[in-house]
């Protein structure tokens, strides 16, 4: 019946999603299990450590030269309402080391990296080039994700890193000739107000997104079947995955390590 039929639509998108999300954590699981067996392919590594970090950085340091200047900008024209200008340094560093500097490390990664990864890996599924990976006897997983994941593992804390460090810069140099807050007064608030846990729990959170932003960008593209098509829908399946899954692990370690 036509009238149904928006229903049926929804329910069997509901059904692809569900399965998707089940055959993800199976390869996860098995990816998990045969991360640290040999051989390891040193070659492969390498050459995911030079896309995922490498050749990310121009986007990411651009991005965080915006973010920390932004952000200042707009804490100091809500602060100054209250005469509460002397907060701005203190506010920045917390956001950048808490939330923003995790959170848009991954959403970056995933915007430049994950859909590179999971069209690439979904091409050679379909054109059958993952068979012949397994015909000369190799691990497909072993050759072509552990590689790609530890890379994303490594490289993810390092980027985040990076953005905390050029974001506060930024903030500092807004903040000092736009408002004339003193360079020193900055720094020095900065120091005062971060946790000595702040910076290894922000690598923390850092650290999860990159584990789990390559299983999913890797599992969306063992996983496919079917033609060229299927490789645009795995391609898109994993950066919304990603998306949404990264906001809901960005919550729930919030609450473990700062709740």
């Amino acid at each position: 019946m036509k009238v149904l039929s928006p229903v049926a639509s929804v329910g069997r998108s509901t059904f692809g999603l569900i399965a998707a999300i089940g055959r993800v954590t199976i390869f996860a699981a098995t990816t998990l299990l045969n991360l640290f067996r040999p051989p390891f392919y040193w070659r492969e590594f390498l050459s995911a450590l030079m896309t995922i970090g490498y050749f990310s950085l121009p986007v990411v340091g651009l991005t965080t030269l915006f973010t920390g200047g932004a952000l200042a900008l707009q804490i100091f024209a809500g602060s100054a309402r209250f005469s509460a200008e002397a907060v701005v340094p203190q506010i920045v560093a917390i956001g950048m080391v808490r939330e923003l500097g995790p959170v848009l490390v991954g959403l970056m990664i995933a915007a430049r990296v994950t859909s590179s990864i999971a069209a690439e890996i979904a091409t050679m599924k379909v054109t059958e080039q993952i068979d012949a990976i397994t015909m000369l006897r190799t691990d497909p997983v072993e050759y072509l994700v552990v590689p790609r994941l530890i890379a994303m593992v490594v490289m993810a804390p390092v980027q985040c890193l990076l953005f905390f460090g050029v974001a506060i810069w930024s903030a500092q140099i807004s903040s000092t000739n736009l408002y004339s807050i003193p360079p020193a007064v900055f720094w020095t608030a900065v120091r005062t107000w971060l946790d000595p846990d702040d910076l290894p729990f922000m690598l923390i959170k850092a650290l999860v997104f990159g584990l789990q932003i390559g299983v999913i960008a890797c599992g969306w593209g063992m996983t496919t079947k079917g033609g060229a098509k299927e490789v645009g829908t795995s391609t898109t399946g994993a950066v919304v995955m990603i998306l949404v899954t990264v906001a809901l692990m960005d919550v729930l370690l919030t609450q473990i390590l700062f709740g």
